[in-house]
């Protein structure tokens, strides 16, 4: 039984002409998952770090998203062999380490995706969907052709490190997260600060010269397209929860009172 190679972010990006647009699952259902999964979007990032997500439910969204084309990416919480090691069993094939501010933390994230020798993987492919319960052929000698393995850059050391983050052997991909990187130099809440911009971009410069992908977090579709435009590969563009907040408070301002308008409209 074969895994499509074609089903990891590192294809994806190799693979378009374009660069590619996901959505944040924030909320931790699988039915908000599917729903996003057939958007249109390219791939979707089923967030553990700052969302309700446990094992079982990062199993229930892959599986809800399996059905369509859409490339889904699990962010574990942290650099842990241990979590590591439970989110690639239960299937997920683009992972997201958070946090990695040096070249040792991004090799630490390499060696806990790999079995050994070359890295230090917990082996138990006949448990585990990631196997499809040694379904797959060679799946053991083969496993590092089924997993992606970006690591986030989101401090103002990170950023200093790029480049040698970015030339870890077995690091497909960072992801720039200008969230954290505000606040790391001072700027809370203040993602499109100047400073923070020129800050992204010296890490975008940083990785694309290492010839690996580029990514970033961005909301705002002016400050994502500027990065679009700076070299970015793949862009988170929106989130589930987000969108359900704005899309909410939009209605309570329409159609309730407390909102401002004069109430619903009659239907008779």
């Amino acid at each position: 039984m074969p895994l499509h190679l074609n089903d990891t972010l590192r294809e994806a990006i190799a693979a378009s002409d374009r660069p590619l647009a996901g959505i944040w699952v924030c909320s931790g259902s699988p039915l908000v998952a599917e729903i996003c999964a057939g958007s249109g979007l390219d791939w979707t990032l089923i967030d553990m770090e700052h969302s309700p997500n446990g094992l079982e439910s990062v199993l229930a969204q892959l599986q809800a998203v399996a059905a369509y084309p859409i490339t889904p990416v699990v962010r574990v919480p942290i650099n842990d062999p241990v979590i590591i090691k439970q989110v690639l069993d239960l299937g997920a094939q683009n992972l997201l380490v958070p946090m990695v501010s040096t070249a040792a933390e991004a090799e630490a994230a390499v060696a806990a995706v790999r079995y050994p020798p070359r890295g230090q993987r917990g082996v138990g492919s006949a448990l585990g969907r990631s196997a499809r319960w040694n379904r797959v052929t060679d799946y053991l000698t083969d496993a590092d052709r089924h997993v992606s393995l970006f690591v986030q850059i989101e401090t103002s050391a990170g950023v200093e490190a790029a480049a040698d983050i970015a030339a870890v052997d077995g690091v497909d991909g960072v992801f720039v997260g200008p969230s954290d990187l505000a606040a790391s130099m001072g700027l809370l809440g203040q993602q499109t600060h100047p400073d923070v911009v020129a800050a992204v971009h010296r890490a975008f410069d940083a990785v694309i010269t290492a010839s690996k992908p580029v990514g970033v977090n961005a909301f705002d579709p002016d400050a994502a397209q500027a990065y679009l435009e700076a070299g970015a590969s793949f862009v988170l563009v929106g989130a589930d929860v987000a969108l359900l907040a704005r899309g909410s408070e939009a209605l309570a301002a329409r159609w309730s009172p407390a909102g401002g308008s004069d109430g619903p409209a009659k239907s008779y």
